[in-house]
């Protein structure tokens, strides 16, 4: 039986279908982890209930932001619809490498069955995962993306493919031979992989176009960080007419911009969506974000995870498929599939 077709079984056999999230329009790689791999379509749904209480490990980057906050709530509500424990710890920030890599040998000291990893660094992690295979511990590689071979399965989407979205969006709005516009260009921490790919994919996703990307100004996810590089920016450029860049560049740019009485002269764009984006959507502050279904990418993480130790069917490299959120469909989206409900608070542990 194919995922999709299980897919199929479970919708018709299940009386709660209406409220689940499930099955979820999905893109596999194929082959799985191959840098140019293929996107093929699938529909994803997972496993109704784990066979033991299995115990979890997930390592986040940091829980500073929302983006994250979806993504525990993903992780969470699975853990707890599949009956298995999940403890979570987070590593404070970007910079926190050696700290991210010693709360997992933690985790695993501590008893952890398979661990998913939200990864600070693409190649910083794959000793350490190595060392985790070898323990027959399935690891799981969440949103970030991270370069090791000895990876189990794969649950994000490809940030080229967030990035290049977002500038497809700026290109089609300012097409080859109309007036050169320019754009304030914010990919986040430099080095971090999903930065990286953001940055590749929507630099040649506005090539031969009339944006023009200013030199891409990489800086922490904190918002103090990010509003002092656009105000510097639209200090040295005063011409700027685009602000693209990370969830927390377009939330913390908002204030900014209103001050400023920029409104309608600067708009602004983010490559990735959260609740203060969703919200600013929907308010008119912020343009356009792709939505990448974090918490979904959450759930199915925490689903590959208990499959692998099972042994069951798995997808070893699967994301949701992205589309553009703008005024023209903010009010349409079923919100706890792209973000945390309102109001959620941090869950660290599932028991």
């Amino acid at each position: 039986m194919t995922l999709a077709s299980s897919a199929l079984a479970l919708a018709v056999a299940s009386p709660v279908f209406a409220e689940a999230w499930y099955p979820y329009p999905a893109q596999a790689i194929e082959p799985a982890f191959a840098a140019d791999g293929k996107s093929v379509d699938v529909s994803y749904s997972p496993l109704e209930k784990a066979e033991k209480p299995w115990n979890i490990c997930v390592s986040f980057p940091h829980m500073k932001d929302a983006y994250w906050l979806g993504v525990d709530y993903g992780v969470a509500e699975q853990a707890k619809d599949l009956g298995v424990k999940m403890n979570l710890v987070e590593a404070g920030g970007y910079t926190e490498l050696n700290k991210q890599i010693s709360q997992i040998e933690d985790c695993v000291a501590g008893g952890a069955q398979a661990v998913v990893i939200g990864a600070i660094s693409f190649d910083g992690l794959n000793n350490l995962v190595s060392e985790i295979k070898k323990k027959n511990i399935p690891v799981i590689d969440v949103i970030n993306g991270m370069s090791s071979p000895d990876l189990t399965a794969k649950s994000l989407v490809s940030f080229y493919t967030m990035g290049y979205e977002t500038g497809a969006y700026l290109a089609k709005k300012h097409p080859a031979g109309s007036e050169e516009v320019k754009v304030g260009w914010f990919p986040g921490p430099a080095g971090a992989g999903w930065v990286e790919a953001a940055n590749k994919g929507f630099l040649e996703a506005i090539k031969g176009s009339a944006v023009k990307a200013l030199e891409p100004k990489y800086g922490d996810t904190g918002k103090e960080a990010q509003l002092k590089l656009v105000e510097d920016v639209l200090q040295a450029e005063p011409d700027v007419r685009y602000v693209a860049g990370t969830a927390v560049t377009a939330e913390a740019a908002q204030g900014l911009i209103r001050e400023r009485g920029l409104k309608g002269k600067v708009d602004l764009l983010a490559f990735y969506m959260t609740p203060g984006v969703y919200e600013g959507i929907k308010r008119g502050f912020i343009l356009a974000a792709p939505a990448d279904s974090m918490v979904i990418q959450g759930r199915i993480a925490i689903d590959q995870a208990v499959r692998a130790l099972e042994g069951k069917e798995l997808v070893k490299h699967v994301g949701p498929k992205i589309f553009v959120v703008d005024p023209s469909n903010v009010e349409s989206v079923p919100q706890t599939n792209i973000l945390p409900p309102d109001g959620f608070k941090p869950v660290f542990s599932v028991n």
